[in-house]
C-alpha cells in the first residue's frame, strides 16, 4: 500500500479522505497549508501527494511548483476549479493527474492505482544510459543536459519533451504520442506542445524557421537529429 500526503484544508474534505485511505490501508498524513506540506515533503518519503488547490497560505498552483523543485512525487491535484486551461496549465507545471470535486472515492482510488502503476514501473527501469545526440548529451538519471558541454537550464517539461525525443533520434513522433508519453494526457492541446518546443529552441540556440536539432514536420508530427 501507498503513503499519501492530504493536503487539504477544509476539514470536512480532509477528514473524508483521511477515512477512507485509511480504509483501503494506506498510510496517510495530512496538512491544512502549502507550507506545511513543503516541510512534510522535505521530511517525509510519500509515494503519491494530494493537492488541494483553495489553500490559506499559498494557492496550490504555486505550492505545485516548489513541490516539484524538491521532489518527483506524483501529485494528484484534487479541487473545485474546472477550467480547461488551467488543468492544461497545472499539467504541464508538474501534475501528474487531475480531480475535480465532487469525486466519488472510488474515482480517486481509480486514479490513485494509476498514477502509482506509471510510477512504479518507472522506478522498476534499469538506469539510462547518457542519450547522445550530436553535441546534444542528455542524462535522464542525473536530469541534466548539456549542449556542446554547456549545461542547459531547463524546465522539468523541457527536460522531458527533450529526452523522449532524444530516445527516438531521427525518428518523427506523433504529437499525440508526445501527449501521451511526455505530459501523460490522452487529450491536449497542440499549442501546449508548440510552446514547448519553442522553448527548447531558443535554449538550442535555433529557430523554427532555421532549425538545428528540432525539426517539425506540419501534419505529422516533430523529430529530434544532429545537425548536418
Amino acid at each position: 500500500m501507498a503513503s499519501v500526503l492530504v493536503v487539504e484544508d477544509d476539514q470536512f474534505v480532509r477528514s473524508a479522505l483521511i477515512r477512507h485511505l485509511t480504509e483501503a490501508a494506506h498510510t496517510v498524513r495530512s496538512v491544512g497549508t502549502a507550507l506545511e506540506a513543503l516541510r512534510e515533503v522535505a521530511h517525509h518519503r510519500f509515494d503519491v501527494v494530494i493537492l488541494d488547490l483553495g489553500l490559506p497560505d499559498l494557492d496550490g498552483s504555486e505550492a505545485l511548483k516548489m513541490l516539484r523543485g524538491i521532489t518527483d512525487v506524483p501529485v494528484i491535484i484534487a479541487t473545485a476549479r474546472d477550467d480547461e486551461a488551467e488543468i492544461v496549465r497545472l499539467l504541464n507545471d508538474g501534475a501528474d493527474d487531475y480531480l475535480t470535486k465532487p469525486f466519488s472515492v472510488e474515482h480517486l482510488s481509480a486514479r490513485m492505482a494509476a498514477v502509482l502503476r506509471r510510477s512504479q514501473a518507472a522506478a522498476a527501469e534499469p538506469p539510462p544510459r547518457v542519450l547522445r545526440v550530436g553535441g546534444l548529451a542528455i542524462d535522464p538519471l542525473r536530469r541534466q543536459a548539456a549542449l556542446d558541454g554547456a549545461v542547459l537550464d531547463l524546465t522539468r517539461r523541457e527536460f522531458d519533451l527533450l529526452a523522449f525525443l532524444a530516445g527516438r533520434p531521427g525518428v518523427v513522433v506523433a504529437r499525440r504520442e508526445l501527449l501521451a508519453e511526455v505530459w501523460q494526457q490522452s487529450y491536449g492541446d497542440d499549442q501546449t506542445i508548440d510552446v514547448h518546443l519553442s522553448w527548447l529552441r531558443r535554449k538550442l540556440g535555433e529557430t523554427a524557421a532555421r532549425p538545428r536539432y528540432l525539426h517539425t514536420l506540419r501534419g505529422v508530427g516533430v523529430k529530434l537529429e544532429p545537425p548536418l
